[in-house]
């Protein structure tokens, strides 16, 4: 059964895991992550959670709020680039380290591409790879974005303050001077059109600039993955996952450059075995607090689930 694993959420500024902070699942305090490239406030909420740190809320109200009522988890981020970015060049999605071609499960194809017809048109990569990916353009691919201010890369008071600390939901648009930023380049105001917008071809990608400096705030959301019960669920598609995992799989969020390859920060799904300890040498967000310290030692010790381990 799921229930016989757990997940742990971690996050950094690179793929290195040494560098990575255990999230503090719905708990309203965000992951703060200074890279090369950006500093970034990063808060994840998974519905119906069971994971690392014990004793983790289950639920957080930002599932309260009539947009994502229906949403199984959120990766919400606030970030400051410390330096420009092109927008066709910045990208989120997965990516593992490892093929994982013989732990691909029958009908993944047929899910795929519903993921691209339901989801995201723009989603691109080759999960047969030595090395799988899969990442969709920032613009296209992040469900919510807002534009702020020009802050200063060092202002992270600023970034933190606000929707991120207090579980209200991020709102498309801008403000003090970022709507400015929008509507000068003429995209849309409203967050499905503006995804749609940037997927009309690579000129409207290359006007836009992530700009040095400028605090922007993302979401991404969706009510397809399921991680109580490890399962991919579509609009007539159902897919478990937890069957073909084991060993050294995780799932990996990542926002980089990819024409430098050079991370901006990573989130990464683990899951581990539910009679493993809290690992005493992961720090965690503690309220009104950031996290600072890195997970440091051997890697916890890999997973097999079991054919009886499934639903």
């Amino acid at each position: 059964m799921a229930d016989k694993y757990l997940l742990r959420v971690t996050a950094g500024p690179s793929y290195d895991p040494s560098s990575h902070q255990v999230v503090a699942v719905n708990s309203g305090t965000p992951t703060s992550i200074q890279s090369p490239l950006c500093s970034a406030d990063v808060s994840v909420r998974i519905q119906n959670y069971r994971g690392f740190p014990r004793g983790s809320p289950s639920t957080s109200s930002y599932f309260s709020h009539p947009p994502h009522t229906h949403d199984q988890y959120s990766i919400g981020f606030s970030f400051v680039p410390h330096r420009s970015i092109n927008g066709k060049s910045l990208v989120f999605g997965n990516d593992f380290d490892h093929p994982i071609r013989d732990r691909i499960p029958p009908g993944f194809n047929a899910a795929f591409k519903i993921v691209k017809w339901a989801i995201d048109p723009g989603l691109e990569g080759d999960v047969y790879a030595e090395k799988p990916y899969l990442y969709g353009n920032a613009l296209s691919s992040i469900n919510v974005l807002n534009v702020g201010p020009k802050v200063g890369k060092e202002n992270i008071q600023y970034q933190s303050a606000g929707s991120q600390g207090n579980e209200e939901a991020i709102i498309e648009g801008g403000f003090e001077g970022g709507q400015e930023v929008r509507e000068e380049l003429h995209i849309p105001d409203n967050a499905a059109a503006r995804q749609k917008w940037f997927l009309g071809g690579r000129d409207r990608l290359e006007d836009w600039q992530w700009e040095e400096g400028r605090l922007y705030k993302a979401d991404f959301f969706n009510p397809y993955l399921d991680f109580n019960q490890f399962a991919l669920k579509l609009p007539g598609f159902s897919l478990k996952v937890l069957g073909y995992l084991g060993g050294e799989d995780y799932l990996r969020y990542v926002l980089k450059d990819i024409d430098t390859g050079e991370v901006l920060f990573v989130v990464v799904f683990t899951l581990l075995p539910n009679n493993q300890d809290d690992d005493s040498n992961a720090k965690t967000s503690q309220p009104g607090k950031s996290n600072t310290e890195s997970i440091h030692g051997p890697p916890d010790k890999p997973f097999e689930p079991k054919a009886e381990d499934l639903d």
